[in-house]
């Protein structure tokens, strides 16, 4: 049977968001902002504002630790938008074409709660989602099984085989599938497309 209802991740599934973006601004090389991405402001750093610290309270250890960066580490949050380059081609007229079906649509993103808002605002695609649990406001991340437990409830408290929650992360995917989700490795419109109409929501 397939599903009814469709459960986005939004980095890199609905917006492009990627820190080197901002980085290469701030630096005179390319190779200057991979090492600072890579070592500095990483994901390992980034994932505490998943979980819900806030950005200048992660900064203060880290400009401890390199205060030549404090300009760049404080751009994190200052220039938080810098870091998208618009919505993920393909997926805002998969969005729509779902709406349009009547397919009830929701949101579940590992993101800092401080730049949940702004992110929506500066993207009005996401606001086609009837609702986005934010991992930041629930001081838990994906693949953590509470949050899918949390999304399952604020959805409503559907089966959960009638979800269908695309990720771009396998692990992620692997977790959901886990709690009863039906799940789709997202790795471009084109696929997810087609798997939309194998579950009869296109």
């Amino acid at each position: 049977m397939g599903a009814r209802i469709v459960l986005f991740d939004l980095g890199h599934v609905v917006v492009d968001w990627q820190p080197i973006r901002l980085y290469r601004d701030l630096f005179d090389t390319e190779a200057e902002a991979d090492v600072f991405v890579r070592d500095v402001c990483n994901m390992d750093w980034h994932v505490h504002h998943d979980r819900g610290v806030s950005m200048a309270d992660n900064a203060e250890p880290l400009i401890a630790q390199y205060p030549q960066y404090e300009t760049q580490i404080r751009a994190w949050r200052t220039r938080w938008l810098d870091m998208f380059e618009g919505y993920i081609p393909g997926v805002p007229p998969l969005m729509a074409r779902l709406e349009e079906n009547r397919v009830p649509l929701f949101g579940l993103s590992n993101l800092p709660a401080e730049v949940a808002e702004e992110t929506f605002d500066a993207f009005p695609m996401i606001k086609l989602l009837r609702d986005v649990v934010v991992s930041g406001e629930e001081g838990v991340v994906k693949p953590d099984p509470r949050i899918y437990e949390i999304t399952l409830a604020r959805m409503g408290n559907p089966d959960p085989a009638d979800v269908l929650f695309t990720d771009d992360r396998e692990n992620n995917c692997a977790a959901a599938e886990a709690m009863g989700l039906k799940a789709h490795h997202f790795n471009g419109a084109a696929g997810f497309e087609a798997r939309l109409v194998q579950e009869g929501l296109l």
